[in-house]
């Protein structure tokens, strides 16, 4: 009997960059359709205390553009057992940033309990959407709030 598998990469997506592709190629050759789960800017917010730089409706077509990708998910709520009932993948992709932590552990728990497997891959340690959003900052140099100028108008 030939099954066809369905695959889940979730993530914020901003910045895109070569560790998001990875993770898309990677996940992409160990399913037959994958799905990119693609967090809401409000989600995003709450995850990392910050509003992704890319606002959602461009990372969704970011995304969706990606030869990898057969479909883009939008991502409101964090439990990824809600998201499954909605999706219905097979395994659940994530970096390796996420193996052995409580919510890694969790996450597996969560999956297993429907049947899902979580496969992790190798975290792109030279390049993140923050490493990069440091950077671009470095580039523009102090704010008007740390010189003491006025903001402009």
């Amino acid at each position: 009997m030939v099954t066809h598998r369905v695959g889940y990469a979730p993530g914020v997506y901003d910045l895109f960059h070569v560790g998001h592709l990875n993770i898309l190629r990677h996940a992409r050759a160990h399913c037959d359709h994958l799905i990119a789960g693609v967090v809401s800017d409000e989600m995003a917010e709450l995850a990392k205390g910050r509003r992704p730089v890319v606002p959602l409706v461009e990372r969704l077509e970011i995304v969706r553009s990606v030869r990898y990708v057969d479909d883009a998910f939008v991502e409101t709520v964090p439990d990824k057992l809600a998201t499954w009932h909605q999706v219905r993948f097979d395994v659940l992709f994530k970096g390796d940033d996420w193996r052995g932590t409580d919510r890694g552990r969790q996450l597996e728990r969560d999956m297993a309990s429907v049947g899902v497997a979580v496969v992790y891959f190798p975290y792109t340690v030279h390049t993140s959407s923050t490493q990069l959003r440091r950077a671009l900052d470095a580039l523009a140099g102090p704010g008007p709030a740390a010189t003491g100028e006025a903001a402009p108008r």
